[in-house]
This record gives structure tokens, C-alpha cells and sequence, in this order.
């Protein structure tokens, strides 16, 4: 009998790109160090391919569409992110940096799902029965229909779901999962890989939706193999600053519902705890009319978010000027502040400029342009932020206020928490309805909106 065929290759450990020679840095991902020996068998028996009623082709026109039942959460913000809830048979990825509360929130989802009458089986490849035990302790939850497994050998936790058929799955981590007859350690990419390809398989076969845990690197991606997002339908991200009560649920990607929905939650001795109003609560203790602050209408998802943004500027003495985004991105920093110094009359070249977001936000969008922009010129000339003031736009190169969507629902977000004027592009399309309580600013050019919106210190 002919034995299985093995050869040496080097898998990179972030990408997941093979290489027949060991390589200091992989030219996929540019990770240093990344390489690591893996022995690959090929198998030699013959595959045959078996033809069925269920995967022969069908004409698009004559299949019939099927609604998807979803799983749903007491949770209104972990619904929102999942897009209404769990998707039967979807396999939902979690990432996160270490202590964020990820298994937290798991637990505390599994919980809630036991105690409406559902069946819930909880793998815990991190942690034993009793040190999961503690924490449901903490978090009050009782465990009634919640069954604890603390393995890692995927074919001992699939044999186990078979016996109990449960109606939701988590799996804490992905990372410590491993299948004997892999070679490579569990967290290898050819072990992560195939453990999250098997689960998919028995998720999508039993229509039991499942939820894994991934770590994530220093750069803030899932750690091993890219490919393995592609896998899953869902990735979620739980955010938060290190020394913050604020975590932030994160969407990435949903193949049943918005990518770019977020779920604001708060940590405390009982767990996670939603905010159901997060403009309010990252607004809590902000000082209208500050200087080197601007409250900006964000908008993540389908709803409206006030943050506010805040700049710093100091004199670069010794060294070159430096910028330091914290939320916003580092190159529309630095196309911001290359405009106010070349067409508003913000000289920065010899400035150090920091910028943050309160809450630990993190703004992508251009609209927060302008708030940016203000909250720098406020600080370098040491003028106030005009009080009760909101600022929204996209700045471009020449200095021009370019006009941003969903305009009438950022407005309105604001005139519910009780701001009086917000300052936007001339260019923005006429309103559809009259915004009463509101006096709008209109300003064509960075320049303008900077008479428009900072108030000058009385002369001495």
C-alpha cells in the first residue's frame, strides 16, 4: 500500500502564503518573521465526485426565495451590529485584543438565549469549567440549559453537538481548536484554517448558527490566515480604549445585513451593558464652547453619532513637527493640516498636531473633515469653538467645503441634544423640510467657516 506523499513548505503565519524556502520577510502581507515550517501530506487516493439532487445547477429564475429565521438577543446594539440577529446555519466571527470582553459578551449572549428556552453549548478552549463558572458568577448569569465543554479537539466538540443538538454554538477560541491529524501546532494557519472550514460545514449542514472567538495582532487584524475571514459571514470587532469603560461592537463584514453598523456598550461589574444613547454619552462631559474641541454629526451604520473631536497644538522646538491621530485617519490629518496652512492662513509647518476622539471612537467618513479643521485652528490661535455648534463637511485640496450625505438625519441628531447651529457647505442640497430649533451656517471655503465658526479672545 502506498503511503501518503509529505513535503516541507513555509506558510506565513498572517496571510497564509506559502513559500518552498524560508523568507525573512512575506511578500504578501510585508510581516517580518512570519515563516513557519509546516509539513504538507498529499493524499493518495482518488477523489470521486458525487453527483446529487442538492448540488446540481438550477436556473436562477426558477429558484424560490427563502426568508432566513434569525436568532434574536435582549440586546438591541447586538442586534443591530448582527442585522436583526443571528442568521440560522451563519458562522460569526469575534475578534478583539486580550481582556476586551469578548468572552464577556459571549457568555452573557448565550445566557440569554438559555434562558428563552434555548439550548446553548459553550466550548472553552481557554479556560476550565470552574474559571467560567466564576465569571457567570460575577455576571449573575444562573446556567440553566448553558453546557460548558473545555476542550480543543474539534473532533471530540463535533461529536459532542451531534449528542446534543443545541440551538446556538460558541467556540472561545478558534486559535486553541486543533484537529490530530493536522500537522502543526493549534494557531497554525493550516490548523486554523481547517478547524474554521469544518465548523462552516456543520453549521451550514445542521442550521445552527455559531459563534468563534478570534485574537487579533498588534496591527489590529484577526490573527492567521486573512483567508479565514473569507470564510465566515460575519466579522465582528469589540473596540475600546485601554483605560475606558466604552467598548465598541464593530461590523466589518455581514453577508445578511449592513457592514458598517456599530453597537456601543459599557463595561461594569456586571458585564456588558448597552448605551442606548451613545451621542449623549460621549458627549457627557463636554464643554461647549471649548477651545480646540468641535462637536461633529458622524454617522456609523444606519444611525447618527455626536463625537467630539479634539486638537492640540503645541511649538516644535528640537525636533520636526509631529502628527498623532487617535480616531481619525493619519492621512486626512495630514491633508488637513497641509489646507488650513496653504489656504486658511493656519501656518503649521512648525507645529506639533494631536488629534482625538473622545469615547475611543474611530471616524473614517470625510464629513468629520471640518470638525477636524476647526478643532485645530481653535487650538493654534486660541480661539473658542462658537457654543452650541456643530461642524460637518469634506474638505478639499484647494480649500473648498464639499457637501456630505444623509445631511437632514445628522441635523436632526443634533437638535435633539440641544445644539442651536451647525456650520455646512455651501454646496449642501436644500434641506427637504425646515429644521426648527437650528440656524444653519453656510461656508463655501475653509477660510470662511473659520470666521464662521471661532469666536476671537477680547483683545487686551
Amino acid at each position: 500500500m502506498n503511503k501518503p506523499k509529505s513535503k516541507t513548505v513555509f506558510v506565513c503565519q498572517q496571510c497564509g502564503k506559502e513559500s518552498p524556502k524560508w523568507l525573512g520577510r512575506c511578500p504578501g502581507c510585508q510581516e517580518w518573521n512570519s515563516f513557519v515550517e509546516t509539513v504538507v501530506t498529499a493524499s493518495s487516493q482518488v477523489t470521486t465526485w458525487l453527483y446529487t439532487e442538492e448540488n446540481a445547477p438550477r436556473e436562477l429564475s426558477k429558484l424560490k426565495t427563502e426568508a432566513y429565521p434569525r436568532l434574536s438577543f435582549p440586546f438591541t446594539e447586538f442586534n443591530r451590529v448582527l442585522g436583526g440577529g443571528l442568521v440560522t446555519g451563519s458562522l460569526v466571527l469575534v475578534g478583539g485584543d486580550p481582556g476586551i470582553g469578548k468572552s464577556t459578551l459571549l457568555l452573557q449572549a448565550s445566557s440569554a438565549v438559555a434562558e428563552r428556552g434555548g439550548t446553548v453549548l459553550y466550548v472553552s478552549g481557554e479556560e476550565s469549567s470552574q474559571q467560567v463558572k466564576l465569571r457567570s458568577e460575577r455576571l449573575g448569569i444562573g446556567g440553566d440549559r448553558l453546557y460548558i465543554l473545555p476542550e480543543t479537539n474539534l473532533e471530540v466538540i463535533l461529536g459532542r453537538l451531534g449528542e446534543l443538538s443545541p440551538n446556538l454554538v460558541v467556540v472561545d477560541s478558534v486559535q486553541t481548536v486543533y484537529i490530530e491529524e493536522l500537522t502543526g501546532a493549534p494557531g497554525s494557519v493550516g490548523q486554523i484554517r481547517e478547524c474554521t472550514l469544518r465548523l462552516m460545514r456543520w453549521a451550514k449542514r445542521a442550521g445552527i448558527p455559531v459563534l468563534i472567538t478570534g485574537h487579533v495582532t498588534k496591527d489590529g487584524a484577526i490573527a492567521g490566515p486573512r483567508v479565514l475571514e473569507h470564510i465566515v459571514d460575519v466579522v465582528l470587532y469589540l473596540e475600546g480604549e485601554t483605560f475606558s469603560s466604552y467598548r465598541i461592537l464593530r461590523s466589518t463584514k455581514n453577508r445578511f445585513g449592513s457592514s458598517n453598523e456599530v453597537g456601543i456598550f459599557e463595561m461594569s461589574g456586571g458585564g456588558l451593558i448597552e448605551v442606548s444613547n451613545p451621542s449623549e454619552a460621549f458627549l457627557a462631559s463636554h464643554c461647549d464652547g471649548a477651545v480646540g474641541s468641535a462637536v461633529v454629526p458622524t454617522f456609523e451604520g444606519s444611525r447618527p453619532l455626536l463625537v467630539e473631536i479634539q486638537a492640540l497644538t503645541s511649538p516644535a522646538s528640537f525636533a520636526p513637527p509631529r502628527r498623532i491621530a487617535n480616531g481619525v485617519d493619519f492621512n486626512r490629518l495630514l491633508l488637513i493640516a497641509a489646507v488650513l496652512t496653504r489656504r486658511a492662513g493656519v501656518n503649521l509647518s512648525n507645529q506639533d498636531v494631536i488629534t482625538n476622539v473622545i469615547g475611543g471612537m474611530k471616524i473614517g467618513e470625510p464629513a468629520a473633515d471640518l470638525g477636524i479643521a476647526l478643532a485645530i485652528a481653535s487650538s493654534h490661535r486660541d480661539a473658542r469653538v462658537a457654543q452650541g455648534l456643530v461642524a460637518l463637511g469634506e474638505v478639499g485640496l484647494s480649500g473648498e467645503l464639499r457637501a456630505v450625505p444623509q445631511l437632514e438625519r445628522r441635523l436632526s441628531e443634533a437638535a435633539r441634544l440641544g445644539f442651536k447651529r451647525c456650520l455646512i457647505p455651501e454646496a449642501s442640497s436644500k434641506l427637504s423640510f425646515d429644521m426648527k430649533g437650528i440656524e444653519l451656517l453656510k461656508a463655501g471655503t475653509v477660510a470662511e467657516a473659520l470666521r464662521l465658526g471661532l469666536v476671537r479672545p477680547p483683545r487686551k
